[in-house]
């Protein structure tokens, strides 16, 4: 958007929330043109007409979401959760391949390759991870924002270390893509849910993977992976796609009814202006903590603010009308283009009194 205004009155149309939502970390609002489409999607089937149009929702989802990280959406397999494709990813690796990650990153990133048994997984600091790589090393596995705390991993160094001793590189943006810039095609494979930041309805999630697929095998593949998904309904997959599509998941199709209005629209506002909103928005909230005597996990730059110590206050704060979460101790706030600096405010007078 270019202005101000123009932001803010888009974001009036589509947002009436009843509490003040400082949790898009665990769940974004649905935006309003996101419930019509649910709802209309819905009545199709309530009404026995056919589905067949939801599937266009589907691919225009995915080049919606390749848009948004910058790849092909020919690189890009819809699925349900990062779960299930890290288990794609963790099942395609040898036997005794080293796993390098994140101590305490998310658990959808980490077991997965926990649970193989037969793989070395090393978990470090997330500050470390950069130089923790090393030539024996097959992966790395780390989200792109810590879900506990907001902490933004160093991306650039990461990249630029797997390059040096040619090791792939797996990235969770499910708590980034919305509100930071995102390039997908800095690394080997990346997942996002679309239920946080990018306003969608749970049940989908993103897979990118290189041209050459990186590797991968398509164990999860059913009838949806088919070059011809109508042709692939019965017997073994004669030909899976010829694109990242081999490796969808029978879609949730009411969700990706919802999910490309809710695309639609942060493409319409633009990353830019949504990443210089949240985040002038979580300073505000670092600024009013140091005020109050209390400082949060050092997280610069990220939309995502989480104070230790205080995240037992999480019920008190949801019964005053203000959702947060309570991560790992910590008070967790995180700000979207929904949030208003009265927001903000209205936060840290519930700490204070």
């Amino acid at each position: 958007m270019e202005t101000t205004e123009s932001f803010e009155s888009v974001v009036r149309a589509e947002f009436r929330p009843k509490r003040i939502h400082l949790n898009t970390a665990s769940s974004g609002l649905l935006p309003a043109r996101t419930v019509a489409a649910l709802q209309e999607a819905a009545l199709l089937r309530a009404e026995g007409r056919s589905l067949l149009p939801l599937y266009e929702d589907v691919e225009a989802s995915r080049a919606a979401f390749a848009r948004l990280v910058g790849v092909p959406a020919t690189r890009v397999a819809a699925g349900a959760s990062v779960a299930a494709h890290t288990g794609v990813i963790a099942a395609s690796l040898p036997a005794g391949a080293e796993v390098l990650t994140a101590e305490g990153d998310f658990t959808s990133v980490l077991n997965p390759f926990h649970v193989r048994g037969d793989l070395k997984v090393r978990a470090v600091p997330l500050e470390r991870i950069a130089e923790s790589v090393r030539p024996g090393t097959a992966l790395v596995a780390v989200s792109a924002a810590q879900s506990a705390d907001g902490r933004i991993a160093d991306l650039p160094a990461l990249r630029e270390a797997a390059r040096a001793h040619g090791v792939r590189t797996y990235v969770d943006f499910s708590q980034a893509a919305g509100w930071l810039p995102v390039d997908a095609d800095a690394f080997d494979f990346t997942a996002t849910v679309a239920f946080k930041w990018l306003l969608g309805p749970h049940g989908a999630a993103f897979l990118t993977v290189p041209e050459d697929f990186g590797g991968l095998t398509p164990f999860l593949a059913g009838w949806v992976a088919g070059e011809v998904p109508w042709d692939s309904c019965y017997g073994p997959v004669a030909e899976l796609a010829r694109s990242a599509r081999r490796f969808d998941l029978s879609h949730a199709l009411f969700t990706y009814a919802g999910l490309r209005r809710s695309l639609e629209l942060i493409e319409e506002l633009g990353v830019s202006a949504l990443h210089a909103h949240a985040v002038a928005l979580a300073d505000r909230f670092r600024a009013g903590l140091a005020d109050l005597g209390r400082e949060p996990v050092p997280a610069p730059g990220s939309a995502i603010v989480a104070v230790p110590g205080l995240g037992s206050r999480q019920p008190e704060l949801s019964e005053a009308g203000i959702e947060v979460s309570d991560r790992a101790g910590h008070l967790r706030a995180a700000f979207h283009l929904h949030n208003t600096a009265a927001d903000v405010d209205r936060l840290l007078e519930a700490l204070a009194g």
